[in-house]
């Protein structure tokens, strides 16, 4: 059995986001390969109409959990849902439940982020840096904790062209801005936004940054680290290829292409398209979870997860794989023929979406009308447009992301685990 498997056996894991894409598929593979772990512990926001106990039981209904099942048949006994709102300052959890956290839990892995790029600055400092504070917090309240897993994004210094593992400091000292936000209102917050974020391209990569801080000042005597992945795209391997369950980032434009919506980008053909399989990630975050519980490294290490640099992919050569899909394995009913024609002049990509996007949106949209139905395809183009243009600056862009921290965990790890 592998080291890092059995590491895992007999031990309490808190997991924030579990309901997220990547806390799924780290919950997968931490049932799949320690059976024999105590308990996972997840913070689950009631949805309308849904108890904690049939979040649950949807998420292990996914075909992402079949293996799971045949090698933990108990699965659902062992996930332990906690009633929790990061939104509210106590994260709302009751004292029994809170008691037992405090006294129980072994291994924090800290994934719950909102990720919208367009997130008011406000919601978003309150999950990414506040959630985070406040998470560290209770860890330093933990007798049997052994390691903190703190998920950033390798983008949360995306202002820089070449990023070490190091925490960077912002401009702005995160306490500063929790404080500030307590009493300033919508208004004048949003009118800040563009000082705040000076040169960073957005809200979400600006706010990670900023949680990074707080890891590194509220970090105590805890053993942390960080671990920031490029694009998280889907499974590579595990549980099975392929499996993904959002339309976040390229996920969206290749649907959108497929479908024949999406014809022309403003991209760089040779930008490096930075897509790292969430299997992979999940992978690194129980190795970096198993060597800081047993190294106990002095500081907080950093650990980049990019493709980037081992096997580098550009969104040309990527498109034209994803052209090549569709020719063999075709959308349903698709708008139209998938075609992708990348430009990175501005006035070209203003003329495409005219004339390719928006004037068949228009037609196809007349046609409903004429045939009493209701026009839809306007409203969906500008929105998927929208889109798009946020994820320009990612798209037009390289970065260099130094991985000596990673390569370092490599080599550490036993044969059995290096091919795990």
């Amino acid at each position: 059995m592998s080291t890092i498997a059995a590491f895992y056996g007999g031990k309490s894991i808190l997991i924030t986001g579990a309901t997220g894409f990547l806390g799924k598929v780290l919950m997968e593979k931490l049932f799949r390969t320690s059976p024999d772990l105590k308990v996972i512990y997840i913070l689950v926001r009631p949805k309308a109409g849904q108890t904690l106990q049939q979040r649950v039981f949807q998420i292990l209904d996914s075909k992402l959990f079949e293996k799971v099942k045949e090698v933990c048949p108990n699965v659902h006994e062992k996930i332990r849902a906690i009633y929790a709102d990061l939104n509210q300052n106590d994260f709302a959890i009751s004292k029994e439940d809170m008691q037992e956290l405090l006294s129980c839990t072994n291994i924090i892995f800290h994934c719950a982020a909102t990720v919208r790029f367009d997130d008011t600055l406000r919601h978003a400092v309150q999950l990414n840096v506040t959630a985070t504070r406040q998470l560290l917090l209770m860890a330093s309240q933990m007798p049997k904790l052994e390691a903190f897993i703190h998920i950033s994004t390798a983008y949360s210094n995306c202002n820089l062209k070449h990023i070490d593992e190091v925490i960077y400091p912002c401009p702005v000292e995160p306490k500063k801005i929790i404080d500030s936000l307590e009493w300033l209102d919508d208004a004048i917050i949003d009118e800040i936004t563009p000082k705040l974020i000076r040169d960073w391209p957005n809200i979400y990569t600006y706010t990670k940054a900023l949680g990074e801080m707080v890891v590194q000042q509220e970090s105590r005597n805890l053993n942390i680290a960080i671990i920031r992945p490029s694009i998280v795209g889907a499974t590579w391997q595990e549980p099975f290829p392929g499996w993904v369950d959002n339309i976040n980032g390229p996920n969206g434009i290749i649907i959108a292409t497929g479908k024949g919506f999406l014809r022309a980008i403003k991209a760089t053909p040779m930008a490096v398209a930075d897509v790292i399989p969430v299997d992979t990630v999940v992978n690194l975050m129980l190795a970096v979870g198993w060597y800081t519980a047993v190294h106990r490294p002095k500081s907080t290490l950093v650990y980049h997860i990019t493709s980037g640099n081992m096997n580098p992919c550009n969104w040309h050569k990527m498109g034209v794989q994803v052209l090549a899909t569709f020719e063999k394995i075709p959308f349903e009913r698709p708008f139209r023929r998938p075609n992708a024609n990348f430009t990175s002049n501005s006035f070209t990509s203003q003329y495409w979406n005219a004339v390719s996007h928006r004037a068949p949106a228009i037609i196809y949209d007349c046609y409903l009308r004429l045939t009493g139905r209701k026009p839809r395809m306007t409203k969906l183009m500008n929105r998927l447009l929208r889109t798009v243009s946020m994820l320009e600056y990612f798209i037009n862009r390289s970065w260099e992301w130094s991985t000596y921290n990673t390569e370092m965990l490599m080599s550490e790890l036993s044969p059995e685990d290096q091919r795990g």
